[in-house]
């Protein structure tokens, strides 16, 4: 029975040691108030699931759901200008 082994050599030079890279790091610290708002959203939502809903249990939800959409246009926007230069 021929042993099965890889014949060429490891593709990843430095090995994996579980922590993110500076540049990880920086994109999470980026994208910090979106994942702030949409925890925020979470929250209103499973706050509501208790019992019925008012006009101001509404407004919340939709004052939530808004932060995250500011949020995300706000994200991709500035990935947009990075991408483009920086030009306005």
């Amino acid at each position: 029975m021929k042993s099965i082994a890889a014949l060429q050599a490891v593709v990843t030079a430095t090995p994996f040691d579980g922590e993110p890279s500076d540049a990880e790091l920086d994109a999470i610290e980026q994208e910090m108030p979106l994942i702030l708002a949409e925890i925020d959203l979470l929250d209103v939502e499973i706050w509501m699931l208790d019992g019925p809903s008012t006009v101001l249990d509404e407004r919340r939800i939709r004052r939530a759901r808004n932060r995250v959409l500011d949020e995300r246009r706000t994200l991709t926007n500035r990935a947009g200008l990075t991408q483009a230069g920086g030009a306005a």
